[in-house]
């Protein structure tokens, strides 16, 4: 059985583009794989705290030994290292404010890179230790830029550190101008038809 995990970020609910994106997506990935499980993991509604001096220094200690604050908090990243450790497929919801992918977003990959869990420096080498997973990037942008860089940078991070916990097999889709009702419906049609044609 296929194990999809949607994450979503936008704090625009079922009116957000990049969520919409994701269950075209995962729509298709069901009709591919229709035992699929789907497990949902929504950062606008349940944030991950960002990261402090507990949850860091919580991450050195076996989980048999902490103590009961170290365990608080630690319980964020235990929670999303089990998800991601169990998705064969992360669908991920990206929408662009204010030039950058939302904090919350932020947070989540804070928490997941963790040192000896998905990701070594044994031996002096950096290893990325999740593999044999694939991502759907779903990027949802308010605008419509001619310079494309800020984007092309935001894209470019997330396939970084993603690739940095060892996860390299990463297709992307965009969505511009979904803040601009003139352009919006046929934009997000367009990338629709895109996500169809590559997972058919």
């Amino acid at each position: 059985m296929t194990t999809i995990l949607n994450i979503k970020t936008s704090i625009n609910g079922e009116n957000s583009a990049s969520n919409q994106l994701s269950e075209v997506v995962i729509n298709q990935l069901l009709e591919i794989h229709p035992d699929s499980k789907v497990m949902v993991r929504d950062l606008a509604s349940d944030p991950i705290p960002h990261m402090q001096t507990t949850h860091f220094l919580s991450f050195e200690i076996p989980h048999e030994e902490r103590n009961n604050e170290q365990k608080e908090a630690s319980k964020y990243s235990d929670q999303a290292l089990k998800e991601i450790e169990e998705a064969d497929i992360l669908v991920i919801g990206v929408p662009f404010y204010n030039f950058s992918f939302p904090s919350t977003l932020k947070s989540w990959i804070d928490h997941i890179s963790i040192p000896g869990k998905t990701f070594s420096y044994a031996g002096g080498v950096l290893k990325g230790l999740l593999k044999n997973k694939k991502v759907y990037l779903n990027f949802a942008i308010g605008g419509v830029y001619e310079d494309k860089g800020i984007i092309d940078q935001m894209e470019s991070y997330l396939r970084t550190l993603l690739g940095f916990i060892g996860i390299t097999d990463i297709e992307v889709f965009r969505s511009e101008g979904m803040s601009l009702p003139e352009i919006r419906e046929e934009n997000l049609s367009k990338t629709v038809a895109e996500i169809e044609t590559v997972l058919a």
